[in-house]
């Protein structure tokens, strides 16, 4: 069995719903609190014993490129004015991981995003996590993935159970055994009455390289575009997959509320702001 060493990760989108904030930032590294989400992504990534990452970009998003790199001119200023733990958190970015970047020129789809990745991946297994898709976790939660990949060396989809009522926003699993997770398809966007689980499918995933050849052939789906959820359940009727219930908070970071929810709870984790969000948070409540 082949380590998981390598991860993906497709930052292409437009971010139309952080309109018109992401005319100019991408919507990636919007911050939470003083880090980009994308940081927290790639550090959940290298705790979890990921090497080598490949972020898929596009040509509006340089300034992510320019954020996991070396920067000397900021790094010679902060030195000059004896600011050495600024300097030491800067370098620390750059050495977080190997990080490769690769630009999709047509927005066509998560498909076809990840099939950029082929070279890079090569034979082996591969990590995709969406930038996205935000966890608060114990144990990082991609690891809890490579877990279960490494016990039934099988590919794996990271999920967390939703309320029926949201059930028609997401990917829902159809599980073929419920005691060891094994799924059996995905059904997209069912009705309420129509979801064969509760569990929704969540932007983490651990892929075998086989999948490359079924999204070389791939039709596009919703929207006209290539899905790499389409590329996945086709790989299912061949080989197995399963289920990991991740142990985490999620935030869903695409939206306004998922990220303000994902800004309060940072904060009240962080021992030098927890004790003011707590006391404002406790005011305004008063006030209301």
């Amino acid at each position: 069995m082949k380590k998981v060493r390598k991860a993906v990760i497709p930052v292409a989108g437009m971010g139309t719903r952080f309109l018109p904030v992401t005319k100019a930032v991408a919507k990636e590294m919007l911050p939470i609190i003083d880090k980009p989400t994308l940081h927290y992504i790639i550090e959940e990534a290298v705790q979890s014993g990921i090497e080598e990452i490949l972020l898929i970009t596009n040509s509006y998003k340089k300034v992510i490129e320019d954020y996991f790199d070396q920067s000397y001119e900021l790094e010679h200023r902060l030195s000059e004015k004896g600011k050495t733990k600024e300097v030491e958190l800067v370098q620390s970015i750059s050495k977080l991981a190997r990080i490769y970047t690769i630009r999709q020129g047509e927005p066509l789809g998560s498909g076809h995003a990840i099939l950029l990745a082929k070279n890079f991946v090569g034979d082996e297994p591969f990590a995709v996590m969406y930038g996205d898709d935000l966890m608060m976790y114990e144990k990082p939660v991609l690891r809890q993935l490579i877990d279960i990949y490494e016990k039934y060396d099988a590919s794996v989809i990271g999920a967390k159970k939703v309320t029926e009522d949201v059930v028609e926003r997401y990917g829902i699993i159809d599980l073929e055994d419920s005691k060891t997770g094994k799924i059996k398809t995905i059904v997209e966007k069912p009705k309420r009455e129509e979801a064969p689980s509760l569990y929704a499918g969540l932007g983490r995933y651990i892929v075998k390289p086989e999948i490359f050849s079924i999204l070389e052939q791939l039709k596009t789906g919703a929207g006209g575009e290539y899905q790499f959820t389409d590329a996945m359940k086709e790989m299912m009727t061949k080989e197995p997959f399963y289920m990991c219930e991740m142990d985490g908070t999620y935030y869903d970071i695409g939206n306004q509320f998922g990220y303000l929810k994902a800004t309060i709870d940072y904060a009240l984790k962080r021992d030098d702001l927890k004790e003011q969000i707590s006391e404002y948070i406790h005011e305004i409540a008063k006030e209301k």
